[in-house]
């Protein structure tokens, strides 16, 4: 139950944003900086995504975030006392090792076997299922795969000025998809990560960074009032130490748009509306 879902599960609502919002055509072309050195893709990349945010917290001190996914499935291990205790510990420790991190600057591979261990964790919440992972002992090639991947970052790509934000939802919009949560924002942009071997722009990852747009224009950025002026998506290819940045002036018709903003969230509801219901009796 996700933004992913939605568009992945539903031809109706891909059909219509195909309609919609137009792909532009990919021409970059970019050397493999960061080739994958394991199989573990999925881990590695959700892996990343926590370090670059860590990252990008020491960068921008007054970035506002708020609590790890990770930290989130712990509420779904309560019936496992043995797991719960691995999980916690994971978290907890986490929280200690990036605390230290945005003190020195000092990179570990203590700091990055963490963000590996709260990978595991994942899963749990967005999709119920991975326990048997958890406290999975951290194979060495994963620390250095991740480690090859921050090196490579170039600082000034997440150097805000105005905003940050990590891991923002979109207020009530993230409910009405039966939830959803972007990466980073910084500025005017809102940001997906994807740690792929293949530099190139899939339809569905253009889908998602629109969905977000969409999401964002109906229920704002977390709790951020008046809602943030957002005027472009990117997504950042990890592997290439490539940000792919789309001026949303281009693809979204200020004469359709409205309407189509109706038909989303008549769509989503009738999709989540009866789940939405649920969870608030």
């Amino acid at each position: 139950m996700s933004l992913t879902s939605f568009l992945g599960n539903n031809a109706d609502v891909r059909t219509r944003f195909k309609q919609e919002f137009h792909k532009p055509i990919f021409r970059v072309k970019k050397e493999l900086l960061a080739p994958p050195l394991t199989k573990r893709y999925t881990t590695v990349g959700t892996a990343f995504d926590y370090l670059l945010r860590f990252y990008v917290k020491y960068l921008n001190p007054n970035a506002i975030d708020k609590e790890y996914v990770a930290e989130s499935a712990l509420t779904q291990l309560e019936y496992n006392p043995s797991l719960y205790a691995t999980g916690e510990k994971i978290v907890s420790q986490a929280k200690e090792r990036l605390a230290e991190f945005l003190q020195t600057g000092e990179m570990t591979d203590e700091l990055i076997e963490s963000a590996l261990s709260l990978a595991y964790l994942d899963p749990i919440y967005r999709a119920n299922q991975g326990h048997a992972y958890i406290g999975t002992p951290i194979d060495e090639k994963d620390i250095e795969d991740v480690r090859k991947l921050i090196s490579i970052v170039n600082p000034a790509l997440f150097k805000a000025n105005t905003l940050c934000m990590l891991n923002p939802t979109f207020g009530i919009a993230s409910m009405l998809v039966g939830g959803a949560d972007a990466d980073i924002v910084i500025d005017d942009t809102i940001i997906d990560i994807k740690t792929s071997k293949k530099l190139e722009l899939k339809l569905k990852d253009f889908r998602q960074v629109i969905g977000y747009y969409v999401l964002h224009q109906i229920g704002g950025l977390g709790d951020l009032q008046p809602k943030p002026a957002i005027k472009k998506v990117a997504i950042y290819f990890s592997r290439y130490a490539h940000l792919h940045t789309l001026d949303l002036q281009g693809i979204i018709s200020e004469d359709t748009f409205p309407d189509f903003m109706l038909w989303f969230k008549d769509r989503a509801k009738q999709e989540y509306g009866q789940i939405n219901r649920l969870r608030r009796g």
